[in-house]
């Protein structure tokens, strides 16, 4: 196997914090339903090399985890988290520890009032030299590495007197932990692969709805997010504050406009050059930040905002909205649209444009999330697929893995999740685009990045089933296109498919077999295609 190393990555910041927080928080639930699965699994994996080379490998994996649902009356979450070992049978076999996880709950602290809302992330990505980065790594090498995410904050809703009164705060922390630090592409350009950042985001909204104080709703609000990335100590500042306006046209139809003012910054440090003049790589393999010389701007932009749009709500199961106007000095554009056609199945469209980082961009996806899920993970890996098994929005993750690259940007996207259930059966699809347009200062190392784009397209799907009193099975598909816009022939192309057969033995002990198989298509570096086959025993308590 091509670049194989003797280990994986071992978490240095597992799903702990969200772990306790969530256990602690689901106790207190009342008249709760709770489905709590621990289990402890072994298997044996065969993956054979198709390209470039042909090798064969063969290891053991062992885990222990939990799976876990809580639907109570002042507590909802959804939580699964593994931990696996790997124990190779060759030299060229990986051996080591992985630990994947995906959890968000939502407490009421004081019921219809206040809750505290928590989150965390713990996965692995595949990093390209290209700068792009996806889920499902199949290879256990030096371009694996391992991304960890985790927010939480308090939300209010209460009203006083005609005046509905929302606001929320929410503190989030993500890093990616990477061998190569600082990769160099095709071209010879250098990618900054991401650390960590810190993440604040407040908002506070009063609004009236139409006809209770005037024919049209009122409202006014302000919010300020700020980003914090270790990378050349990058800073993203926005601040903003506005009114909006709602004007019906019908029970069902509304006209909506918002004006204000906004102000948003971003800065960074330079690299620290050595007497040769070339920059300074510190222990850790990133880049070394200059503290001595002032931050440099890289965006400054103040002004005013407004959008006007539509709002449609003709049912309970059905609701839309698009918004057009002036946000970031330049046009913005953002909308949604959701309908559950049945209790069985919901189809959930999102157009986003935002300034973030890949940390802000993990944080907002991760609070998205639903808080009740069932989690979707390879038979083959034991980790996590792109999306998660809900019919309510924001059900995937696969879109902020896009690119790896440390700078902040400006980005531009949509999303389409479609879920069904149907009780013996389950399927779900999740698509979305995602456009990164970088924002660097000039004068510094990565001035090269500036007002160049990342473009992804990804695709994630499932079907799941039962087959019998004892028997089930479950599919699974992804694809992924990148294009970089930093270098020509910067595109990659990842596939992967699973298919798993599960036979109950018992009560609590269950077999399993699988096959998949996995392929990156490169147009500069060797492609990469694996074929997996796995069996396996789980104990379920």
């Amino acid at each position: 196997m091509t670049r194989m190393t003797k280990r994986l990555y071992s978490s240095t910041l597992p799903l702990a914090v969200l772990a306790a927080a969530w256990v602690g928080t689901a106790a207190q639930a009342e008249e709760r339903r709770s489905e709590i699965t621990p289990y402890i699994e072994a298997a044996q994996v065969v993956t054979a090399e198709l390209s470039p080379g042909s090798d064969t490998l063969t290891y053991s994996r062992v885990a222990a985890g939990v799976d876990a649902r809580v639907i109570g009356r002042n507590t909802q979450g959804a939580l699964s988290l593994r931990y696996e070992r790997h124990i190779g049978w060759q030299d060229n076999a990986s051996d080591g520890d992985v630990i994947s996880g995906i959890g968000r709950a939502s407490v009421a602290v004081v019921p219809r009032t206040l809750s505290m809302e928590v989150g965390g992330l713990a996965a692995r990505t595949r990093l390209e030299r290209n700068g792009g980065g996806s889920l499902n790594p199949f290879e256990d090498n030096d371009e694996v590495s391992n991304v960890y995410s985790v927010f939480a904050g308090p939300s209010l809703t209460t009203a006083v007197g005609d005046v509905a009164v929302n606001a929320n705060y929410r503190l989030g922390y993500s890093r990616v932990e990477s061998l190569n630090s600082v990769l160099l592409t095709a071209g010879g350009d250098p990618v900054d692969v991401f650390d960590d950042s810190t993440t604040h985001d407040a908002n506070v909204h009063l609004a009236t709805r139409p006809g209770d104080v005037l024919p049209v709703g009122l409202g006014i609000g302000a919010g300020w997010r700020r980003e914090d990335i270790s990378n050349l100590d990058q800073r993203i500042d926005d601040k903003h504050v506005r009114a909006d306006v709602t004007v019906p046209l019908s029970p069902t139809l509304a006209v909506v406009g918002g004006v204000g003012y906004e102000k948003v910054r971003i800065s960074s440090r330079d690299v620290l050059f050595d007497g040769g003049g070339a920059p300074v790589i510190g222990d850790d393999g990133r880049y070394v930040t200059d503290k001595s010389e002032p931050r440099k701007i890289a965006y400054d932009v103040d002004g005013v905002i407004w959008d006007v749009g539509v709002v449609w709500r003709p049912s309970e199961r059905t609701s839309a909205e698009a918004h057009f106007g002036r946000r970031y000095g330049s046009t913005s554009f953002y909308g949604s649209f959701a309908w559950q056609a049945s209790r069985r199945s919901s189809l959930n469209i999102a157009v986003y444009d935002n300034v973030a980082s890949l940390g802000g961009r993990l944080f907002s996806t991760l609070e998205g999330l639903p808080s009740d899920f069932s989690v979707l993970r390879n038979p083959l890996t034991g980790e996590l697929n792109g999306c998660v098994g809900s019919l309510e929005d924001g059900s995937c993750v696969s879109g902020a893995f896009g690119s790896v690259r440390a700078a902040a940007f400006r980005g531009r996207g949509i999303m389409a999740t479609y879920g069904l259930d149907l009780g013996r059966m389950q399927a779900g699809i999740g698509a979305g685009y995602d456009r990164r347009k970088f924002i660097t200062a000039e004068d510094t190392i990565l001035a090269s990045l500036d007002g160049k784009a990342d473009e992804n397209i990804w695709l994630n799907a499932y079907l799941n089933g039962e087959l019998g009193p004892r028997g089930s099975f479950t599919t699974s598909l992804y694809a992924s296109w990148f294009d970089s816009g930093l270098e020509v022939d910067g595109s990659s192309t990842a596939f992967g498919a699973t298919a798993a057969y599960h036979h109950l033995l018992s009560d609590h002990l269950s077999a399993s077999a699988a096959v998949g198989i996995d392929g990156i298509d490169r147009k500069v570096l060797d492609d990469v295609w694996n074929l997996s086959g796995m069996v396996g025993m789980r104990y379920s308590f």
